[in-house]
């Protein structure tokens, strides 16, 4: 068998398919953390190894070459399958665990959190399980008290007492507005004067970073809907009702609705929240990383590909966060 080209490496295919889909070598160093001089001679080192050209650069943004498109068609093949193998080296390493008390926030009812249950399920056969899903504030009390042993949650502006975090998910403040509503660019603050704000149950994490976020802004919001349902707040959103501050992973936990929202960007500074795995950080559960990592194969498929769909605008913003 011959030998693989050196200069041919996952990180050098990864940064590849970012640039492709980015358009820009700048944006695509810029998705996997690199500096640009890196991120150039690794494209250099590649297209070296594989005798040939991927990239168009006399046009703007750049474009794929014929070669460039096949290889960009069989390293997705490819990255796909390490993906998978290291999907399953993790469920290897997680049968072997005898309890495991798993507290996940309620955003992910309906996407994520059926696909890691009928994962795990699947493979731990000899393990006592249980589930807890609730606010990040309850779940991640529930850690600290050691009532649980592993935490899919909102990160509080405060480090997590005892816990060590893995970060997920970055997740951007957005509008949430009628389908028909207009919020001319530049106006937005005036037009939704005529609307009533739906604003989330301040008990709530959630609810208190919106608020914090108008408060820095010197925005005072009349007082005249606290909700702690995301389902509710999007079901007066799409009767005409209202409108609110949401995130998009919020929206598509409320996809009944979908078709009769619209998302717009936030008229202020932007603003997100992460969702993060926590873990006790005495290593006690040294699975975390692996759960960590399904996690991300799960919320690419079933969160970042439907948000483009809705708001293709998002961009980055809505993103899955690399393991460190």
């Amino acid at each position: 068998m011959p030998a693989f080209p050196k200069g041919v490496s996952l990180r050098a295919l990864e940064l590849f398919d970012a640039v492709a889909q980015a358009g820009t070598l700048a944006d695509g160093a810029r998705r996997l953390g690199l500096s640009l001089p890196a991120a150039s001679q690794q494209i250099s080192n590649l297209e070296t190894a594989l005798g040939a050209a991927l990239f168009d650069r006399a046009h703007r943004p750049l474009t794929l070459t014929v070669a460039g498109r096949l290889v960009l068609k069989r390293s997705r093949d490819a990255m796909s399958q390490l993906r998978q193998a290291q999907a399953e080296l993790a469920v290897l390493d997680i049968a072997r665990i005898g309890h495991l008390r798993l507290g996940v926030i309620d955003d992910f009812d309906a996407e994520i959190t059926p696909d890691l249950v009928i994962t795990l399920g699947q493979n731990l056969k000899d393990c006592q399980f249980s589930l807890t899903t609730g606010p990040s504030h309850k779940i991640t009390a529930m850690l600290t008290a050691r009532e649980l042993d592993i935490v899919i949650a909102a990160a509080p502006q405060d480090a997590v007492e005892g816990a060590v975090e893995h970060p997920l998910l970055r997740d951007p403040f957005v509008l949430a507005v009628p389908r028909d509503f207009a919020v001319p660019k530049g106006r937005e603050m005036e037009a939704l004067s005529a609307l009533p704000f739906l604003r989330y149950d301040r008990a709530q994490l959630m609810g208190r970073q919106i608020e914090a976020h108008l408060a820095r802004h010197r925005i005072a919001l009349p007082d005249r809907f606290e909700i702690d349902s995301n389902q509710s707040i999007m079901a007066l959103v799409a009767a005409g009702l209202g409108f609110s501050i949401t995130t998009p992973l919020a929206l598509i936990r409320a996809r009944v609705f979908l078709a009769k929202v619209a998302l717009y960007p936030l008229p202020l500074a932007a603003m997100s929240r992460t969702i993060s795995l926590f873990a006790p950080a005495d290593g006690t559960m040294p699975i975390a990383g692996d759960i960590a990592n399904m996690l991300r194969q799960i919320m690419r498929n079933r969160l970042i590909l439907p948000a483009r769909d809705v708001a293709p605008w998002l961009g980055d913003s809505f993103a899955v966060i690399p393991a460190g």
